[in-house]
């Protein structure tokens, strides 16, 4: 495994000319789509952050904790072109990630009602922050799915992201469920 590098300074200057460096030192254009892939993924970690900060449940406010370190992982595997023979530092997501977000689903699908019908992103705070992270995750997963049309990645990550967006709107739900805020179904005959 690579060391993990510290941080003394978080300006590099690096970056003033559009380029970022890759892991293993490889630079590319900010708008590579292995860049866009990874900052996807910044940015849904960065929603589950403003999602924890309205309060969720304890329920899930660990579980996305967890998430939250998965994400960092698939990010630094992202950043790590497989074809040149680096290893990403830390832990790489696998099958069991994916098969903890279906279980995950059953045990909070459990508590809900089945649903009826469409129901429109909002709620309380929360659930309404858990449906932005949702979004963003779909948002994620095209721009692996564009990464991978043309480099290799690891298909668990792309499987991960599909689940991982079922299961924020799984989420969703439950937050408002707990907090007694019924789902706001869409209105299709209006």
């Amino acid at each position: 495994m690579t060391p993990m590098p510290k941080i003394t300074k978080v300006y590099t200057r690096t970056g003033d000319q559009g380029t970022t460096a890759l892991i293993g030192g490889r630079r590319a254009a900010k708008d590579d789509p292995r860049i866009e892939a990874y900052g996807t993924v910044d940015e849904l970690n960065s929603a589950l952050g403003v999602a924890l900060a309205q309060g969720l449940s304890e329920r899930l406010a660990g579980v996305l904790q967890g998430i939250q370190n998965e994400l960092f992982h698939l990010g630094a595997e992202l950043a790590t072109p497989v074809d040149e023979g680096v290893a990403a530092p830390g832990p790489r997501l696998e099958d069991r990630h994916v098969e903890a977000l279906e279980t995950l689903m059953d045990e909070l699908g459990g508590e809900l009602g089945p649903l009826e019908n469409f129901i429109l992103p909002g709620g309380c705070p929360g659930a309404a922050a858990l449906h932005v992270a949702r979004t963003v995750c779909r948002r994620a997963e095209r721009r692996l799915v564009t990464l991978a049309a043309g480099e290799t990645i690891d298909p668990v990550a792309l499987r991960y992201l599909n689940r991982l967006s079922d299961a924020l709107f799984v989420m969703a739900r439950f937050e408002n469920h707990d907090r007694g805020v019924a789902d706001v179904y869409w209105q299709s005959r209006s």
